[in-house]
């Protein structure tokens, strides 16, 4: 789940700072999949530009496809959803055990809530209400990786399925360590991995959330294998917290 105290005090110059329903991140196909229109919305039912445009804590209805999940809590869960128009994040929604156990990669499901705005995140905020819809939709990822940078255009991707190709990793922390436990070194086994990697001259700074992909997972296991120097692609979710900081789900190392 979003652990917002943790990304407050996590920000570093330029913050790119991600159990979802296993161990490990779901693959991603190259191909959206799908058996309708999954641009269509039912009547009544919000576009994401129309969702952009409400006024925050204006109560919002929008249908969107789950692309993937945080770890369920006391009846709470937080998705990383998209359809062609765009990308939504639903904090803490009403979830029970069984329909997050449901809540499988590219389900439809219709979102009844409130839009809200953290630190320039728009999402929808705690307490929401979700449907189960029938449909399917599998976002394809975008390669964003010559957008780093440029915060108004990485903006317009916020939420979304995302890559970074051919970055270079460099030295973090006081030891020049390819990862820190923490965006300061101060956590241990099972806690975030930070990293930075370059591109064009420029360094950026990484995360891989353990709430979403943990200490088991092909991600967490790469990242410690990491080696200062390596060239990797990588991909996540661009979540905004002061500007762009994406959850790493997949690093590959060439």
């Amino acid at each position: 789940m979003k652990t917002k105290h943790a990304l407050m005090a996590m920000l570093l110059a330029f913050g790119l700072a991600l159990s979802g329903c296993s161990n490990s991140a779901p693959a991603k196909n190259d191909q959206s999949e799908t058996s309708e229109d999954p641009a269509k919305k039912s009547e009544g039912v919000m576009t994401y530009q129309e969702y952009m445009d409400a006024d925050v804590d204006s109560e919002v209805v929008i249908e969107t496809y789950v692309q993937n999940k945080q770890s369920w809590w006391e009846d709470k869960a937080s998705l990383y959803t998209q359809d062609p128009d765009g990308a939504y994040f639903i904090y803490n929604a009403e979830c029970s055990q069984d329909l997050y156990d449901k809540l499988k990669e590219g389900t439809k499901i219709k979102v009844t809530g409130y839009k809200t705005e953290w630190s320039g995140e728009i999402e929808v905020a705690e307490g929401a209400k979700i449907e189960i819809l029938d449909g399917n939709y599998i976002a394809p990822v975008t390669n964003v990786t010559d957008l780093l940078g440029n915060e108004e255009e990485l903006l317009k991707h916020q939420n979304q399925y995302v890559e970074f190709k051919d970055m270079t990793i460099e030295p973090i922390g006081d030891d020049n360590a390819a990862y820190l436990y923490n965006y300061d070194g101060s956590g241990e086994e099972g806690d975030d991995l930070y990293f930075n990697a370059s591109k064009d001259g420029k360094t950026y700074n990484f995360v891989v959330e353990s709430y979403l992909t943990d200490k088991d997972s092909d991600v967490y296991k790469t990242v410690k294998e990491l080696k200062v120097g390596d060239t990797v692609d990588m991909e996540g979710y661009l979540y905004w917290y002061e500007g762009p900081n994406p959850h790493i789900i997949k690093v590959s190392v060439k």
